[in-house]
C-alpha cells in the first residue's frame, strides 16, 4: 500500500488535482481548478483507508487520532510535492483529505497577485500583515510568498509556529526556525509565550485562529515586530470585525486601539477560474494601514473601510470588485466567474455595462 499512495500522489501532481477526498464505500472525489468531481477509481472500504493513513502517520501521530478522533498533518514525497493531511471520522469510519502543498515557494508574480503592494509591505519593519480568504483560497501559499520575498531581500530572524509545516524554507539572507505544533511545540498558546524570548525580528502565525493567537499576535507587533498571519474570513472588513469580536466587550476598546496601531496591511484572496478553464487565478482586496484607515478602526466605522479602499488606490488599495473588473477587462476571467466572486455584483455589472455603454 505505501508504493500505492506515492503513486497516486504522484498522479495527482501530475494532473492538476488540489484536493483529493476519500471515505468508505465511495470513490475518492478530486477537485481540480476548484471543481469538485468523482474520479475514475472503484469504491475504497474503510480498511483501505486505514490502511492509506496507516503508510502516513508515525506512531505518535496514530495515538493523537485515536484520542481525538481528528489530525492535520504533513506528508512528503521526495521530488513530488508536499502534502497537508486531515484524517477524521464520520458515520464511525476513517476518512481523508489530502492537499497539494508546491515544493517551490513560488514569486508574486508567479502567483499573479499585485506585487507593487506586497513588497511595500513586506518592507515593513514592524507591525501585522493578515492574509485572509475561504479555505482553499491560497493563503497559505500567498503568506509563504511573502515570506520568501522577505527571507531573500532582509536580514532578520524569522520565527514561524505552523500546524502543520507545508511549505519548508531555507535560510537566504534571513535565519527561518519553523516550529510544528505537537512535534516542536506542545500548543500555539505555549510557543507564543515564549516566542519574543527566542529574539525574532519577524513571528508568523499559521493561523490566527482563536483569542489567545490573536491577542499573542497584536501583542507581538505592538512590541516591535512584524507578524504575519492567515485568517479565515471572506473579506479585508470582515477580517477587522472578527478580530475585535474575538475580544470580551469590556477589552473592545483596548482592542480597537492596539489594532489601529498595529495593522500594516490586510490581503484578501479569492481563487478565480481562467477564462480557458485550465487553470485558477487569485482576485485580490488589499486594506493598507493608512492614517484614514486607522482612525475609521479607533472609531468603529469599519464600514466605511470599504470607500477607504475603494479611493485608496494611490496606497496600493482596492476591493474584490475593483480587482475582478480588472482580470475581466484583461479577458483574464469570464463575466459570469467575475459576477459569481464579486462582494457586490450587481455594482459590478452596471459598472461593465457603463464601460460597455462608453465604447460604443
Amino acid at each position: 500500500m505505501a508504493m500505492n499512495i506515492n503513486e497516486l500522489l504522484k498522479l495527482m501532481v501530475k494532473a492538476g488535482i488540489s484536493d483529493i477526498h476519500f471515505k468508505a464505500d465511495a470513490p475518492p472525489l478530486i477537485r481540480i481548478y476548484g471543481k469538485l468531481m468523482s474520479s475514475d477509481f472503484e469504491n475504497f472500504t474503510s480498511k483501505q483507508i486505514e490502511e492509506l493513513a496507516d503508510t502516513m502517520l508515525t506512531k505518535e501521530q496514530k495515538e493523537k487520532f485515536n484520542m481525538e478522533n481528528e489530525l492535520d498533518v504533513s506528508y512528503a514525497v521526495e521530488n513530488v510535492s508536499r502534502f497537508r493531511i486531515n484524517i477524521y471520522r464520520q458515520r464511525n469510519t476513517m476518512a481523508l483529505t489530502l492537499r497539494v502543498v508546491p515544493v517551490k515557494i513560488k514569486t508574486f508574480d508567479e502567483l499573479n497577485l499585485p506585487g507593487e503592494t506586497l513588497k511595500k509591505l513586506a518592507a515593513q519593519p514592524r507591525g501585522l500583515i493578515l492574509v485572509t480568504g475561504v479555505t482553499g483560497a491560497g493563503k497559505t501559499t500567498t503568506m509563504n510568498s511573502i515570506l520568501d520575498h522577505i527571507n531573500a531581500n532582509f536580514s532578520y530572524n524569522i520565527i514561524t509556529v505552523e500546524d502543520p509545516i507545508e511549505f519548508y524554507h531555507k535560510d537566504k539572507k534571513s535565519s527561518i526556525s519553523q516550529r510544528e505544533i505537537g512535534i516542536d511545540t506542545k500548543s500555539f498558546k505555549n510557543a507564543l509565550k515564549y516566542v519574543l524570548r527566542q529574539d525574532p525580528d519577524i513571528v508568523v502565525m499559521g493561523e490566527m485562529r482563536e483569542y489567545e493567537a490573536i491577542s499573542a499576535g497584536i501583542t507581538a507587533a505592538e512590541t516591535g515586530h512584524l507578524v504575519l498571519s492567515t485568517i479565515h474570513t471572506i473579506d479585508a472588513v470582515q477580517t477587522i470585525d472578527r478580530i475585535l469580536d474575538t475580544y470580551p466587550e469590556h477589552q473592545q476598546r483596548q482592542a480597537r486601539i492596539q489594532l489601529s496601531n498595529v495593522l500594516r496591511g490586510v490581503v484578501a484572496q479569492r481563487l478565480c477560474t481562467t477564462i480557458d478553464g485550465k487553470g485558477r487565478i487569485p482576485a485580490t482586496e488589499v486594506l493598507v494601514g493608512t492614517s484614514l484607515v486607522r482612525k475609521l478602526i479607533l472609531e468603529n466605522k469599519t464600514q466605511e473601510l470599504y470607500k477607504a479602499m475603494e479611493q485608496g488606490e494611490y496606497y496600493g488599495m482596492h476591493t474584490f470588485d475593483q480587482y475582478l473588473n480588472k482580470l475581466y477587462t484583461e479577458k483574464k476571467i469570464r463575466l459570469e466567474e467575475a459576477l459569481d466572486k464579486a462582494t457586490n455584483p450587481e455594482d459590478l455589472q452596471l459598472k461593465l455595462k457603463g464601460m460597455f455603454q462608453e465604447m460604443m
